[in-house]
């Protein structure tokens, strides 16, 4: 079992930055593949990004390649989403959750946190 709490989520200017971080327990966090999710307001949820156990392998949703970026510290038990050039699209809930394997599908994923909201003003 695994345990999800993110953090970072706030209110940035368009153009600004963010860092989410997604912290995890159990001492098998290695081997879950991460990937965030995000939703915004009367939208289905979407994946945004998804990193394997081992760090090495990483997937983007394709409108945000190059401005987003994901990284995990496995001695920490925590992945890490760096948002960059922020746009008011990005508004939404982001959520962090658990895969036995990399996936881009929420209903793949087994464990989740209970989001942390992120919003751009323009």
């Amino acid at each position: 079992q695994v345990q999800l709490v993110e953090s970072g989520g706030g209110l940035v200017q368009a153009g600004g930055s963010l860092r989410l971080s997604c912290a995890a327990s159990g001492r098998t966090f290695s081997t879950y593949a991460i990937g965030w999710f995000r939703q915004a307001p009367g939208k289905e949820r979407e994946f945004v990004s998804a990193i394997s156990g081992s760090g090495f392998g990483t997937s983007y949703a394709d409108s945000l390649k190059g401005r987003f970026a994901i990284s995990r510290d496995n001695a920490k038990n925590t992945v890490y989403l760096q948002m960059n050039s922020l746009k008011s699209e990005d508004t939404a809930v982001y959520y962090c959750a658990a895969a036995p394997r990399l996936l881009w599908t929420a209903d793949s994923y087994n464990y989740w946190g209970q989001g942390t909201r992120v919003t751009v003003s323009s």
